[in-house]
């Protein structure tokens, strides 16, 4: 018998492929490229040697000597996200290594210029971000071996691609976060859906949509507590979180970084940061979380840091949920299985939102606590003191705990009450 028309599905009004998602990795860069070109050489070196380079003090020296070369031979995006990253890393290593004391306020133009063609040409900014940190940085050891994100030990067949000291805590960190991302896919591949749902009035599939996209969301708090299993707080705070670390709202660098051959006036960027995750904007957007002002001023400026395709996701979101929010829809359709799904999704972002405020609680505040309490015990890249000046401050440069629960709060009031 064949099929007619009427047991068509519908297109759905979203074609996430068109944003650079991908339906095995959602945000993450499928297979990204852990190579660049010959001529890239100089740059590949450098990268490959960071952790030793910066602990011995000797990178400065070898960025001096690195030849001033032109992105021009780079082919594609993956070449391009590729040498952002590599730059990137090199970029946070010289800022940073000899700690917060004594950062760099210059950077040189043999790597300051290339950078910031790289990062025009993909509509980044010229700072490592959670794109290039977690996004673009994984590879398999073994190429023809297992895809799984998740198979125990963390990643068996994962590794990064560009490192920087803090050894397995640093590799525990971004393939924890990694995880996070990977667990949100079953969620982004639910809003679509979920649109197309509303559109048809077809309350069953909204109905599994959200149920889909409460899963995914509970099973990136499940990722994220891996954490406390793989990255031990004293050296997350003591040596990786300088480098994460930006030069915006930074009282360690509070006139910003001189991009030497870009512009003589010192230039002010955010460092990395979880707000900077397109998931979370995303899952936002649909589900109609409006944050208070103060936070959602920062969030709105951590879109800059993302892929301009992910961020023009995020825009579409907005005009697609904005005259018929999903929340008004359930509301006047009076399903309470709908409802009831709506609220497992407000009540799972705000539980993943809880156990980063827990993550953060631990990983900086208390670690930060114990660093003052026993000096030299938790010494930091190159030796010197671990770093104080954003104790109270993310990476990216907001009030940390204050901004975490403005957050976590206007999550909460998402909730539809009985």
């Amino acid at each position: 018998m064949e099929a007619t028309e009427d047991t068509e599905e519908p297109p759905l009004p979203l074609d996430l492929s068109s944003f650079q998602v991908s339906e095995e990795f959602g945000f993450l860069l499928s297979n990204p490229l852990t190579e660049l070109p010959a001529p890239y050489g100089p740059w590949m070196d450098i990268a490959r040697q960071l952790p030793q380079l910066i602990v011995s003090h000797q990178l400065h020296s070898h960025v001096h000597q690195m030849p001033q070369l032109s992105p021009q031979h780079l082919r594609g995006h993956e070449e391009l996200r590729l040498a952002h990253l590599v730059l990137g890393f090199i970029t946070m290593g010289y800022v940073w290594q000899e700690g917060e004391k004594g950062p760099v306020q210059v950077l040189p133009r043999n790597l300051a210029i290339p950078y910031w063609e790289v990062s025009q040409a993909l509509g980044l900014p010229p700072i490592l971000s959670h794109a290039d940190f977690v996004l673009a940085n994984w590879r398999r050891k073994d190429p023809n071996g297992s895809h799984s994100v998740s198979s125990p030990p963390l990643c068996r067949n994962l590794d990064t691609i560009i490192s920087l000291p803090g050894g397995e805590s640093l590799r525990g960190f971004i393939l924890v976060t990694l995880l996070v991302e990977k667990a949100a896919v079953p969620g982004i591949k639910a809003i679509p859906r979920a649109l197309g749902a509303m559109g048809q009035r077809d309350e069953d599939t909204l109905h599994r949509a959200l149920e889909q996209l409460a899963g995914a969301i509970e099973a990136m708090s499940r990722a994220l507590r891996r954490m406390h299993d793989y990255v031990d707080p004293g050296v997350f705070y003591a040596v990786i979180r300088i480098f994460l670390s930006g030069w915006k709202d930074n009282p360690a660098m509070p006139h910003g970084l001189i991009y030497e051959g870009v512009s003589p006036e010192p230039m002010a960027f955010s460092g990395g940061s979880a707000a900077q995750s397109t998931v979370l904007h995303a899952f936002d957007e649909l589900l109609g979380i409006c944050h208070h002002q103060d936070s959602a001023a920062f969030l709105l400026r951590m879109r800059d840091y993302m892929p301009p395709a992910h961020r023009a996701l995020v825009q579409e979101l907005q005009g697609a949920v904005s005259p018929c929010p999903l929340r008004q829809h359930i509301l006047s359709c009076g399903d309470q299985r709908l409802r009831a799904a709506f609220n497992r999704c407000v009540a799972a972002l705000t539980a993943f939102r809880s156990h980063h405020i827990t993550v953060v609680t631990k990983y900086i505040s208390i670690a930060a606590a114990k660093a003052r309490a026993e000096p030299g015990a938790g010494a930091g890249p190159a030796g010197g003191e671990p770093p104080s000046a954003l104790e109270a401050k993310g990476t990216g440069g907001s009030h940390i705990f204050s901004f975490l629960k403005s957050v976590r709060g206007s999550t909460r009031e998402g909730m539809i009450n009985a």
